[in-house]
């Protein structure tokens, strides 16, 4: 397969300068670009998966009518953090 180039762009003269203190020892620009376009390719399609899931997720909980509210989960990890918290005043010397 033959390989295709990214378009050039312009960039302050001050953010190629914070680029160029970035690079790795060896590490050119071009390199640097093609991993950070590969990386932000990659979290984006992450992300767009992560909201697939979860649209499906609501919408299982809504047909099956298994929902539970926000404040209902607070107070159960509140309630959670204040036994974890107690826990640790037993195990801590007072000073």
């Amino acid at each position: 397969m033959k390989s295709s180039t990214i378009p050039a762009i312009r960039v302050e003269p001050e953010l190629r300068e914070q680029l160029e203190g970035v690079l790795a020892e060896g590490e050119s620009l071009s390199t640097f670009v093609e991993a950070s376009v590969r990386e932000s390719i990659q979290r984006r399609l992450q992300q767009s998966e992560f909201v697939t899931r979860g649209l499906a997720s609501i919408a299982a909980a809504k047909q099956s009518n298994r929902l539970v509210s926000s404040d209902s989960i607070l107070r159960k990890l509140e309630t959670r953090l204040d036994r974890a918290r107690a826990a640790k005043a037993k195990r801590t010397p007072a000073r």
